[in-house]
């Protein structure tokens, strides 16, 4: 007798999702399983930041169902338009550090094994030796490197990233794709990756998801 089929990591049943009055997506049934590298596709507006929101919680549904089969601490998350600003004097290495405050216990100093995880992320990302850098001083391909290795010293199962490509060059994008389709085939990490940019979805991603007239679609 075969092995019962794996719980997705979440799925979204009839989910109706928005803000105001007008739904921005409606009828949206989706499952990402453990290690897929999805691709959300679409236009500004189509809705692809209020899925990725709805998926992590942060957006209550309007309609339908989510079901989340791992806890909330393994979701890490590198949003489009992040509040840390630029200007603000912090290293590249306090930058990551922020994703292990959930794991500290308030008035503890920082313990090696949490340093060790902050040190590995950067060297994921290739920003190992930026550590002392101040964020503000890199480039735009490197913000969203030192923000990604934000979201990895979380040590997520599941990786959602809102238009990581945006304002940075072409090379930045290359080296930035590289390096998650790195982590989806070393580590096995869960991606699901939104972005306007349909070239780079197609070469990166292994399933590509489009947001188009209030609803998703698939292809067979």
């Amino acid at each position: 007798m075969g092995a019962a089929p794996a719980h997705p990591v979440i799925a979204l049943q009839g989910a109706c999702l928005g803000y105001g009055a007008e739904p921005v997506l409606e009828g949206v049934d989706l499952e990402i399983h453990a290690g897929d590298f999805v691709g959300l596709a679409g236009a500004n507006g189509s809705g692809k930041t209020t899925l990725l929101r709805s998926m992590l919680g942060l957006l209550p549904l309007r309609g339908g169902r989510v079901e989340r089969h791992l806890a909330r601490a393994r979701l890490g998350y590198v949003p489009q338009n992040d509040s840390l600003s630029a200007y603000f004097p912090l290293s590249v290495w306090e930058v990551a550090a922020m994703g292990a405050y959930g794991r500290l216990r308030p008035w503890r100093l920082f313990p090696g094994d949490e340093r060790r995880r902050v040190d590995r992320a950067l060297d994921r990302v290739g920003l190992g030796r930026l550590g002392r850098t101040v964020f503000a001083h890199l480039s735009g391909g490197q913000r969203q490197r030192a923000l990604i290795a934000r979201a990895l010293t979380m040590e997520p199962a599941l990786l959602l990233l809102d238009e990581p490509f945006s304002g940075v060059d072409r090379d930045s994008k290359a080296d930035i794709a590289q390096q998650l389709v790195d982590l989806n085939h070393g580590s096995r990490m869960t991606i699901v990756l939104s972005s306007h940019d349909n070239e780079i979805l197609d070469r990166t991603c292994g399933r590509v998801i489009r947001a188009s007239n209030g609803g998703l679609q698939e292809p067979a």
